[in-house]
C-alpha cells in the first residue's frame, strides 16, 4: 500500500508519500497545473501500480486536484482540518510540510476510521453546484434588500409605504429602478405607473397606481437634496441587481426541477411531461416529503449525492448532516448532549430549514416539535431533533426506493409508540 498526504493550496501543493513500516519517504512540492498533477499521478503509479492500493488523505472534498485523483482510481479520504491540527503536537505549530506528513501517516494508519470519498455523478454534481450558488444568491438578495431598505428610509420613505411588506416584488423594484426619487415618481403620469405595473404582471395595476399616488400625497419626511442625488443611482443599481438575481434564481429553480424529475414542470399543474430524460436518482422520493420543494430538495439531494449506499446506517447520514447529537460522559457526571460541529454545513442548514417548513404540512412533525418544546428544548434544538428524524426516514426511503407516505409513517409511528407503552407497563 502507498499512503499519500496532501496539503493543498491554490498555487501549489505539498505532497508526502509513504509506505507501511517505512513511514514518510518523500515530500515534494507540486504546482497546481495540469502537467504537474499528471506528473504526480505518474510518480504515484511508478511507486504503486495498483490504484486500489493507493490511499490519499486531503483536507477537502472538491476541486480539480480531487477530481484528478479520483479519475486515477485512487481511494481519496477527505478529512476535517481539525483532525490534522490535533496531531501537530503540543506546540500546535502550523507548517505545510508537517501537515502533509501527518496526512500521509493518517493514510498509512489502518486503524483510523476514515470514510472514502464517493464522487457525485454528473447530474448530482450539477445539482449540488446550482443549489449552492442559489443559496449564496439568496444571501446576496437579503443583503441587497436590507441595503435598499436603509437607503429608501433615508431618502425616499414613501417607497417603503408603497412596497409595504413586499419590497422585493418585481413591480416595486421596476418602479424604483425607473423613478428612484420621490420627485421623479411624483412627476410620472398615473397611466405610466399603471402601464409599468401591467408590464410587471401585477394583478391589479389600477389599484397599484392608486396606492402609489396615495403614498406620495401622505405626510413623509423629506431628505436633503444632495443626499437624494447621491442615493438615486445607488437605489437604481440595487434594484437592477435584485431583478437580475430574481430572474437567475427562477432559472436555477427550473433547472433544479428538471434535474430532480428528468423534465421541466409545465402548465398550470407544474408537472413534468411523460417523456422524461435522465434525472438524479431518488429525485421523486425527495419531492414526496412534506416541506420539500424544488429548491430545498435540490439542496439536500445535491449534498447527499446519488450514492446513498455510502451511508451504511441512518446514523451515518445523520452525523454527516450534523443532526445526530454528540453524547459526552465523564465519571459520574450526567450525560451532556451537544450539537455536532464537524459536518456538512450546507446539508445541515438545508435540513434545519426542512424541519421548519415541515411543521405546516406534516401533523406528526408538528406534534414531535411541540413535544420537544414542552420538554424545555429551545427552538433550534427542537428543529435539530426533528431534522434527525426526517433524515432517518429519508435514508430508509432512499435505500428501499420508496416514496414517502405520511399515512404509512404515522401508522408505523403509532405502532412503535404502542409497543413502547406496552413494554413500560408492569406485569400483572
Amino acid at each position: 500500500m502507498l499512503g499519500v498526504g496532501i496539503d493543498w493550496a491554490e498555487e501549489f501543493h505539498l505532497v508526502a508519500l509513504g509506505r507501511p513500516g517505512e513511514g514518510v519517504v518523500e515530500v515534494a512540492r507540486v504546482d497546481h497545473t495540469p502537467a504537474a498533477v499528471a506528473a504526480l499521478v505518474a510518480r504515484i503509479g511508478g511507486l504503486e501500480p495498483d490504484p486500489a492500493e493507493v490511499r490519499v488523505v486531503i483536507e477537502t472534498r472538491h476541486g480539480l486536484l480531487v477530481e484528478a485523483l479520483v479519475d486515477a482510481g485512487y481511494t481519496v479520504l477527505p478529512v476535517n482540518p481539525d483532525l490534522v491540527a490535533r496531531r501537530r503536537g503540543p506546540a500546535r505549530k502550523k507548517d505545510d510540510a508537517e501537515d502533509a506528513r501527518i496526512a500521509c501517516l493518517l493514510a498509512l494508519d489502518q486503524y483510523t476510521e476514515l470514510r472514502a470519498l464517493v464522487p457525485h455523478g454528473d447530474l448530482a454534481g450539477e445539482l449540488r453546484s446550482i443549489a449552492r450558488d442559489d443559496t449564496r444568491a439568496c444571501r446576496d438578495e437579503r443583503r441587497l434588500l436590507n441595503r435598499l431598505r436603509a437607503d429608501l428610509a433615508a431618502t425616499f420613505p414613501a417607497a417603503l409605504a408603497i412596497a409595504a411588506d413586499d419590497l422585493g416584488s418585481p413591480v416595486v423594484l421596476k418602479l424604483l429602478h425607473r423613478w428612484p426619487t420621490a420627485d421623479e415618481l411624483a412627476a410620472a403620469d398615473a397611466d405610466e405607473i399603471e402601464a409599468l405595473a401591467r408590464q410587471a404582471k401585477h394583478g391589479w395595476p389600477d389599484r397599484f397606481a392608486a396606492r402609489v399616488t396615495g403614498a406620495l400625497t401622505g405626510d413623509q419626511f423629506r431628505a436633503k437634496d444632495y443626499l437624494v442625488r447621491a442615493k438615486a443611482d445607488t437605489i437604481r443599481l440595487a434594484c437592477a441587481q435584485l431583478l437580475l438575481l430574481r430572474e437567475q434564481r427562477r432559472s436555477w429553480q427550473r433547472r433544479m426541477g428538471e434535474l430532480l424529475l428528468g423534465d421541466r414542470r409545465r402548465g398550470r399543474a407544474k408537472q413534468p411531461g411523460d417523456q422524461r430524460g435522465p434525472a438524479v436518482p431518488g429525485g421523486e422520493i425527495y419531492l414526496s416529503f412534506p416541506g420539500l420543494g424544488d429548491r430545498l430538495a435540490a439542496r439536500i439531494a445535491g449534498e447527499i449525492g446519488d450514492a446513498i449506499g455510502q451511508f451504511d446506517t441512518p446514523n451515518a447520514l445523520q452525523c454527516y448532516a450534523g443532526k445526530a447529537p454528540v453524547t459526552r460522559r465523564s465519571g459520574k457526571s450526567e450525560l451532556v448532549v451537544a450539537s455536532r460541529l464537524a459536518c456538512n454545513r450546507y446539508l445541515a442548514d438545508a435540513v434545519q430549514q426542512w424541519a421548519f417548513t415541515s411543521l405546516r404540512t406534516s401533523g406528526w412533525a408538528r406534534e414531535f416539535y411541540d413535544t420537544q418544546r414542552s420538554r424545555g428544548r429551545k427552538h433550534h434544538a427542537a428543529l435539530r431533533a426533528l431534522g434527525n428524524r426526517w433524515l432517518e426516514i429519508l435514508w430508509h426511503c432512499l435505500t428501499k426506493n420508496t416514496r414517502y407516505d405520511e399515512n404509512v409513517h404515522v401508522a408505523n409511528r403509532h405502532r412503535a409508540l404502542g409497543r413502547t407503552d406496552q413494554a413500560l407497563k408492569p406485569a400483572a
